[in-house]
């Protein structure tokens, strides 16, 4: 980027909430199921139907608002947001104009320097989703209505962001409070989380905002980054050529990362709101918020901070497990097996991510339980088993989840500490490598390596490693005494 200019940006967020039920209609939001079969008079916009409001899209909407330092308005009203698709079948939309749900609120974001930024949220109100218009099934193109109706909050920032790396950080954070809260899935391939990016550049120093873009159709929080960077480059080269920037919506192609022109981007009173007269008001008082903030979550930050200071973790580890809630609760049901976060914390973070990753499953589907996990690791803390055999006994869990006291008793994996028969081996071991002896003698010291590899080799990794380090320099110390 050049260093003339700054980039501007404010994000509008769509996250589609986890109820059961559309928004105004009893029709189900479960994804997936054939084409046009979740919908009713209600959400196809026949004729003479009247809305119902959702309750629980109302709490939804609170605890979001809640959660991001928001204002609550006691009372907010829906309006009819006008536009002609195919897929919209009343041809306006209900959502929240002029008396949004939630207003002045914050999220803060860490930048890689350490520093941290509030980015302000400017409102989160409530909206119906449009269903879903298909282009790839040949000539025609196909229109499914079953995400019609289903309960959106729609989540706007103010023009706080300047670089897509804030961006970025600021989805991520985002898209965690959400999931924390069990609101949203934030599943971005499925478009249960969208994002669409103002995008504007202007001289560094410059207080009066340059001609803003509108980018749509980014289907990942990578895509975002790469399509703001796009764009701010696109535009600065506009402006050093001496020409205009348009105000537009471009939709980004990932595969040819590039933007391209959908659209000369309408006003505000292009899309003619109006109350809805079919809906009252939406009054949430005090009482109502108090009872929607008693079901508020430990929130990440907050649950970071603990990890940090209850369980002496170092910022980097707390900040993994703290990732996603679920990632959290299993840290913490280990903890009540075993009282070694540290030892838990690096299992978690090497061993149980790494299988996660691989296999690309959530923590909910990963095979051995964080009760077992602990077992695991006391065994290692009671000197029962080593390090290697636990990662053998690892292996043998993620196929069955047995108990890992059953897997030690049943493949005889108990660690020997008995030092008379590891000293036995350990003078084997000398006496069968007389090369490497006098080679440990003469000063290469990386030599030490083999004899641990071989001694562990003869007791098929069940020696203690302490006691096996210990004998093996009195050994040695013996053997220089007698020269």
């Amino acid at each position: 980027m050049n260093d003339k200019y700054e980039a501007v940006i404010g994000l509008e967020v769509h996250a589609q909430l986890l109820t059961e039920t559309k928004i105004f209609c009893g029709c189900s939001t479960k994804f997936g199921n054939a084409p046009n079969t979740n919908v009713c008079p209600v959400c196809l916009g026949h004729p003479g139907v009247l809305p119902v409001l959702n309750k629980k899209v109302v709490e939804f909407s609170v605890l979001m608002g809640l959660a991001t330092n928001c204002k609550i308005n006691e009372k907010s009203i829906f309006a009819r947001k006008h536009y002609f698709y195919p897929d919209l079948p009343k041809n306006f939309q209900i959502s929240q104009y002029e008396e949004p749900i939630c207003e002045n609120g914050f999220i803060p974001i860490e930048l890689k320097d350490g520093s941290k930024k509030n980015i302000r949220i400017k409102r989160i109100h409530m909206e119906e989703d449009a269903g879903k218009s298909i282009h790839d099934q040949g000539d025609n193109t196909l229109i499914d209505l079953n995400r019609t109706g289903t309960p959106l909050i729609e989540i706007v920032s103010e023009p706080d962001i300047n670089s897509p790396e804030e961006a970025y950080l600021y989805l991520t954070k985002l898209k965690q409070i959400l999931t924390y809260l069990n609101i949203c899935d934030g599943n971005m391939e499925e478009g249960s989380l969208r994002c669409d990016a103002n995008v504007s550049v202007r001289l560094k120093g410059e207080t009066k905002l340059g001609t803003k873009t509108e980018v749509k159709n980014m289907n990942s929080f990578r895509n975002v980054e790469k399509a703001l960077e796009y764009e701010i480059e696109r535009q600065i080269d506009l402006l050093e050529d001496g020409k205009e920037v348009i105000q537009q919506t471009l939709l980004w192609d990932a595969d040819a990362n590039i933007a391209y022109p959908m659209r000369t981007k309408e006003e505000a009173h292009d899309y003619r709101y109006f109350p809805e007269p079919d809906l009252m008001p939406v009054v949430v008082t005090e009482e109502w918020k108090n009872e929607i903030l008693s079901k508020m979550p430990e929130l990440p930050d907050a649950k970071k901070e603990r990890f940090i200071n209850q369980y002496n973790l170092p910022k980097y580890d707390a900040e993994i497990l703290t990732s996603s809630r679920e990632l959290a609760d299993y840290y913490e049901k280990i903890l009540s097996v075993t009282k070694d976060y540290k030892a838990a914390s690096n299992w978690v973070m090497t061993e149980v991510l790494k299988v996660i990753n691989e296999e690309k499953i959530s923590i909910n589907e990963f095979p051995i339980s964080a009760e077992n996990l602990g077992k695991l690791i006391e065994l290692i803390n009671k000197n029962i088993i080593s390090g290697k055999i636990a990662k053998e006994i690892f292996s043998e869990m993620l196929k069955s989840n047995k108990d890992p006291e059953e897997i030690v008793k049943e493949k005889n994996l108990i660690q020997i500490t008995d030092t008379t028969e590891i000293e036995s081996i350990v003078d084997k071991v000398l006496m069968q490598n007389q090369k490497q002896v006098e080679e440990y003698l003469s000063g290469k010291e990386k030599v030490w390596g083999f004899f641990i590899g071989q001694i562990m080799r003869e007791t098929k990794g069940k020696a203690n490693p302490q006691i096996v380090n210990d004998i093996l320099k009195n050994k040695f110390e013996m053997i220089k005494d007698s020269k």
